[in-house]
């Protein structure tokens, strides 16, 4: 994977401040014991499941310094979520841009792909809304372009969604309506399920992507997505599915009702 030469000036423009992450004292005796990156990854994964979290910090923190992506990337995740330390939205952007940057040579197929696909995702959705008294400045062209390597690249679902809405609105360049619904429509085979809701608002009257009518396949999906959807993804969700249940008759309702048990694709887009 290469990402693009001017996202990677982005990135260097954010983390200019950055100074090496090295292991505290605290973890003198792990650098003493002679475990491998992936030797302190397990044990401090292990230790995160078993609720011992600055146990799985410090053994994380050791395999990160010493490169390890698996690592650097719970300790984003880690830090984004306030999760066993203080929450640290820049912290955890760090972590990410050094995976980013580390593994900028690995391929689509790699063992490390997951890592460098979730930090490009996660990069994108720091990168769009800034990250207050930082460096990290909001550029949605620069998240557009990060999304755009890990839909393309790594065939991310999440950042095909994304990107299929930034291109629905025109965020961060020129508006391509088209293009955003092929987008959506590759992030909803794959089942996630706010890509196929939008896709099936956007089909119901077919005037924002230039293509026919289809309000009985639009609430099938959105109906069958409000199903699959986690109770975080129901309230993103359900205003549209409400929205396009209220302008159907009944008889739209009943069929899309049936079509939303189909498995599948609903749509194929021309």
């Amino acid at each position: 994977m290469r990402v693009s030469t001017s996202v990677i000036r982005a990135l260097a423009v954010c983390t200019c401040f950055l100074g090496s992450v090295g292991a505290s004292r605290a973890l003198d005796p792990i650098a003493d014991s002679g475990a491998s990156p992936r030797e302190m990854f397990s044990l401090g994964f292990n230790a995160y499941k078993r609720g011992e979290k600055q146990e799985a910090f410090q053994a994380l923190s050791f395999a990160a310094d010493k490169g390890h992506p698996g690592a650097r990337w719970k300790l984003g995740q880690m830090y984004a979520d306030g999760d066993g330390v203080p929450e640290d939205d820049y912290e955890a952007f760090r972590m990410f841009e050094r995976i980013i940057r580390d593994q900028d040579d690995d391929s689509a197929s790699s063992p490390n792909a997951a890592y460098i696909s979730s930090a490009l995702v996660a990069l994108a959705e720091y990168v769009r809304k800034g990250i207050p008294g930082t460096p990290v400045v909001a550029d949605a062209g620069q998240a557009r372009a990060l999304y755009n390597q890990a839909a393309s690249y790594f065939g991310d679902a999440r950042a095909q969604f994304e990107l299929g809405r930034m291109l629905l609105a025109g965020e961060g360049g020129r508006p391509n309506p088209r293009q955003a619904a092929q987008w959506l429509k590759l992030a909803s085979h794959k089942g996630y399920p706010k890509a196929e809701a939008l896709l099936g608002y956007l089909i119901f009257d077919g005037k924002a992507i230039s293509i026919r009518s289809e309000p009985v396949r639009g609430l099938a999906m959105l109906t069958r997505a409000l199903r699959a959807a986690s109770a975080e993804e129901q309230e993103w969700i359900r205003p549209l599915q409400e929205e396009v249940f209220a302008l159907s008759n009944e008889e739209d309702r009943q069929t899309a009702r049936m079509y939303s048990q189909v498995e599948g694709p609903l749509i194929d887009l021309p």
